[in-house]
């Protein structure tokens, strides 16, 4: 599993719903699962996650795991790919397109304030080690174009070595979850 690219607008239409963006990171980070198991996670009837499970895959972004089953009334589902990009830039010419990337946009930047939310909630929880450990900043820079560029590549690249050292983790070994946020973006404001 690698990087799925996502140019079509019924694509993002499909991945901009809270719900199903919520059951591809569940499905990314936790492994093949049942509709009841996702359900546990975000609240839901197995119904109802069934359902968005079917626009999911439909969408290519999960499919079924029948190897795992015990019966044929239990239906597992796997993530196709790590991750999704995207890219606003890309979707200039065509209206609709970018209608579905921004709406897009709109779920994921709900999706990590969220995140960020419950982080801020179970403080008290994590202990004073993970939350030293933890961090949050921002930068006001004046950049030109080609500056932002290399700035993304570079941050990126952070991440992508990082994540091959998480690769190495396995549950029990002192490592947790952790979720690391990066963003880039000229200001709309002067």
């Amino acid at each position: 599993m690698d990087v799925r690219r996502l140019d079509d607008a019924a694509h993002m239409r499909a991945l901009a719903h809270p719900t199903r963006l919520r059951i591809v990171g569940l499905l990314r980070s936790g492994g093949p699962q049942t509709a009841a198991m996702l359900g546990e996670q975000v609240d839901e009837a197995p119904g109802t996650i069934s359902y968005h499970c079917g626009r999911l895959a439909t969408a290519g972004f999960i499919e079924p795991a029948p190897e795992l089953g015990t019966d044929r009334r239990e239906r597992w589902w796997r993530a196709t790919a790590q991750h999704t990009s995207w890219n606003l830039a890309d979707a200039f010419d065509d209206p609709d397109r970018m209608l579905a990337a921004t709406a897009l946009d709109h779920t994921v930047a709900q999706a990590y304030a969220d995140e960020y939310r419950a982080f801020i909630d179970h403080v008290p929880a994590l202990g004073r080690e993970w939350v030293a450990a933890s961090n949050s900043g921002d930068r006001v820079l004046r950049l030109t174009v080609d500056e932002l560029r290399d700035l993304g590549a570079e941050l990126q690249g952070v991440l992508d070595r990082w994540e091959a050292v998480s690769a190495d983790h396995v549950a029990g070994d002192g490592s947790e979850r952790v979720t690391a946020v990066v963003q880039s973006y000229r200001s709309a404001r002067p």
